[in-house]
């Protein structure tokens, strides 16, 4: 009883610190039942349960304190985790979604650690999906769900302009003297929001290789914008991408190719409770005939503002010696290769599931 009585007034005193603090636990946690045809080396039917299929599973903490003057300290802790085996996403990472600590002011906040590039957060105002981790841009562009490590990042809200820039010392590991440009990351974007319409740019620059070699490059470059009238929001966006030095695009048949990232996509609410989205997202490969498309629907209905079923499904349209799946291009070469899909098979793939939010 003693015990008992000792947790509560732990937790109780805790609370109070985390009140004065301004210290708040979130998370998300999404999990649902996935059907995919023509799947794996052979092209049989896949069932599985599937983890963070519109919104990453995640939990973690942000916090604030007030330091005068209109200066705030800020800080977020963010760890992304599969819900289907409880181990920890983004390579096991423990706060790999995000991990930052910075300063706030009415000229913006400046934040330094692991963070969401450029290109996801513009990729988060202006995909149809929402950034959806399974059926969505995330897929055919990977790009648009890029983090860094080792950042140091402003963003800036004036009115109704948004601008952030990003910059990344070593993207993916741990910086190294003599070697900066080897890993580095940089980028930006600004959107503009008035009544109906968004519209936003963004870039993004990112270096990759050892010391000793010309680094691989990757750039692209994007522009898209949204138009809400009534209970409906259209979407429209291009990325042009590049890639330089020896560097390849994920889905690209050989190196230093480009290639051109067009998407539509309409959301309409139905009911205060249900919606539907739709979404079409076509890649051209340059001097290529191997350009897919993937098509998206999804519906959601919210009991409540924390939780909500959906049911959401996609078809990956492949020709020539294009190999995109639903949930993204194959990768990795010979015995060690992993085949969402055959390359030339086109695949179809469904998901029920459950989210709640806390």
């Amino acid at each position: 009883m003693k015990k008992t009585l000792a947790v509560i007034a732990a937790s109780v005193v805790a609370n109070g610190v985390y009140a004065e603090s301004g210290v708040t636990l979130f998370g998300v946690a999404d999990a649902g039942i996935e059907y995919n045809n023509h799947a794996g080396r052979v092209g049989d039917n896949l069932w599985r349960l599937s983890s963070g299929n519109q919104s990453g599973s995640r939990w973690g903490v942000r916090g604030v304190e007030d330091l005068g003057s209109g200066l705030k300290a800020v800080f977020q802790l963010e760890s992304g985790f599969d819900l289907d085996t409880g181990n920890s996403g983004q390579g096991g990472r423990l706060f790999g979604r995000n991990a930052y600590v910075g300063t706030e002011s009415q000229y913006g906040s400046l934040l330094l650690g692991r963070q969401q590039t450029a290109l996801r957060d513009f990729g988060n105002l202006y995909d149809p999906a929402a950034l959806s981790d399974h059926y969505g841009i995330l897929g055919i562009a990977p790009e648009f769900g890029a983090r860094a490590d080792n950042a140091v990042k402003y963003v800036g809200r004036f009115g109704g302009l948004t601008a952030s820039a990003l910059y990344s010392f070593q993207a993916n590991g741990s910086e190294v003297a003599g070697s900066n440009v080897f890993g580095r990351d940089f980028g930006a974007y600004l959107s503009y929001a008035e009544g109906p319409v968004s519209v936003g740019v963004a870039y993004d620059d990112a270096h990759a290789g050892t010391p000793g070699n010309q680094a691989p490059v990757l750039r692209r470059y994007a522009v898209a914008g949204t138009y809400a009238v009534g209970l409906a929001k259209a979407f429209a966006g291009y990325r042009l991408a590049k890639a330089l030095n020896g560097a390849t695009l994920p889905g690209a048949q050989a190196a230093n190719a480009g290639s051109n990232l067009y998407w539509l996509g309409l959301a309409y609410k139905l009911t205060p409770a249900f919606s539907m989205t739709g979404a079409a997202y076509y890649q051209d490969f340059r001097q290529t005939g191997s350009d897919p498309w993937q098509f998206v629907v999804t519906g959601d209905y919210a009991f409540t503002k924390r939780t909500d079923v959906y049911a959401s499904v996609s078809y990956a349209l492949n020709k020539d010696k294009s190999y995109l799946g639903v949930n993204g291009f194959n990768s990795g070469t010979g015995a060690t290769a992993v085949y969402n899909v055959q390359p030339g098979m086109s695949q179809l793939g469904a998901v029920v599931g459950v989210r709640h939010r806390f």
